[in-house]
């Protein structure tokens, strides 16, 4: 597989499913419509349907005129235009369909602007609010009530009658649209602001539980400096040819365990590792202290194990094994792990495929299925998160996404550092 840079893939870390239909028409086209199907109700209530004596509205004396024809047509071309310019210029849009609301009201001979007419406004406010800054939203807001109070003030001024509780009727409806939209806005909003604290914590707690894998490596090899060091001691006078031996293997663990330390800690953030008072570890937690670190030599065993449980693991290994750093050996391992636990959790198989290949420079670990090709891309438990967090500690490259042919593939790859890549 040719090497890319970890921000290749990230696109294929989150697979969104598609949005549904009615989600995928834009706001625009829900005015239009329905500024469109206002019409038609207004037209129709003018008409004497079937089963009615008489209709419900009267038809004003210039509703079927040509003056009357041109103001609809005026009307409807801002309409439509308001519809296009709705999402790039919200306010400059909902004036439009303002203008195009007091056109048509002209023509029916009524006392307020109606309900039809000012339901593709009402729709206009919702989106404008649901998807616009709060600011955005007052201000299309008070033009809507600007526009109803204006109407009824010229109508009074010229001596004509007016439809007060039509027109408060209105108003309370561009109202109710307008909080909706808010509503759905500060809902969108706080789920997000949920999401970045929920991802932020998922990193935090992946990068504590790799600094609590990191003391027990430490804590490994400063014992065994210690004991090398005391062999080391005793036999200095009597053995100098141990002596010696047990001083290079004090500094081989040494070198190593710096190594280590430099490589994780220098790309670790400063995070608030306190503890609540009154809380102690828990026994799963004590228990993980005493374990041995694991690594890539327990592979078989995690396969024996996922073999049992009714998933079939196959590892294969390629290259000349070499002896790894303990970070870049336990990291590689829960990759495999955490990969594998995935197929089993969501893939929907019965088998999968661990390749581990050693190279010179690095080692690339490979996990793939034949399954359901989700991964862990619905888990809310951050797996892929996590996975792509310890490859980047490491400065090394991640991937993982479903594959063209069907399943899963998980790739991790991790560089070496010069003293242990051999010769």
């Amino acid at each position: 597989m040719p090497a890319r840079t970890a921000h290749t893939y990230d696109h294929r870390m989150h697979v969104t499913p598609p949005l549904p239909l009615l989600k995928r028409v834009p706001p625009g086209a829900w005015v239009a419509v329905a500024w469109c199907a206002s019409a038609v109700f207004t037209f129709l209530a003018r008409l004497r349907l079937p089963g009615e004596e008489a209709p419900s509205e009267q038809v004003a004396a210039q509703f079927f005129r040509w003056d009357g024809l041109l103001i609809l047509a005026i009307a409807c071309a801002l309409a439509l235009v308001a519809g296009r310019q709705l999402s790039r210029r919200p306010l400059t849009a909902l004036a439009l369909l303002l203008t195009a609301a007091a056109f048509v009201t002209t023509n029916l001979a009524v006392g307020a602007i109606q309900s039809a007419q000012f339901l593709a406004v009402d729709l206009a406010l919702y989106f404008i609010a649901a998807s616009r800054p709060h600011r955005t939203g007052v201000v299309a807001l008070g033009m809507s009530l600007a526009v109803l109070v204006a109407w009824l003030a010229v109508r009074l001024a010229c001596g004509w009658g007016v439809g007060t509780l039509a027109g408060l009727t209105v108003a309370l409806t561009a109202v109710v649209s307008w909080l909706l939209g808010d509503a759905s806005r500060r809902t969108r909003e706080y789920a997000e602001t949920l999401r970045v604290r929920a991802a932020a914590q998922a990193v935090t707690d992946e990068r504590l539980r790799i600094a609590r894998e990191m003391h027990d490596m430490v804590a490994h090899s400063i014992g065994i400096v210690a004991l090398q060091a005391g062999a080391a001691a005793r036999v200095v006078h009597t053995r100098p040819d141990a002596a010696r031996e047990a001083m290079t293997a004090v500094e081989t663990a040494g070198r190593e365990t710096l190594a280590g330390l430099r490589r994780m800690l220098v790309a670790l953030r400063e995070a608030d590792r306190s503890r609540s008072p009154g809380t102690g570890p828990s026994s799963d937690e004590e228990e993980s202290r005493l374990r041995p670190a694991e690594g890539l030599a327990d592979l078989d065993r995690l396969a024996a194990v996922t073999t049992a449980a009714g998933v079939r693991v196959e590892v294969s290994r390629r290259g000349e094994p070499r002896p790894l750093p303990a970070d870049i050996d336990l990291s590689a391992f829960r990759i495999v792990q955490e990969s594998v636990t995935n197929v089993v959790r969501h893939a929907g198989t019965t088998a999968c495929r661990v390749t581990v290949d050693h190279r010179d420079g690095e080692v690339v670990v490979d996990v793939t299925d034949d399954g359901r090709g989700q991964g862990s891309t619905t888990d809310t438990g951050f797996g892929l998160l996590g996975m792509r967090e310890r490859v980047a500690l490491l400065h090394g490259e991640f991937s993982a996404g479903p594959r063209p042919e069907g399943g899963f593939r998980v790739t991790a790859r991790l560089p070496l550092p010069a003293t242990a890549v051999a010769p």
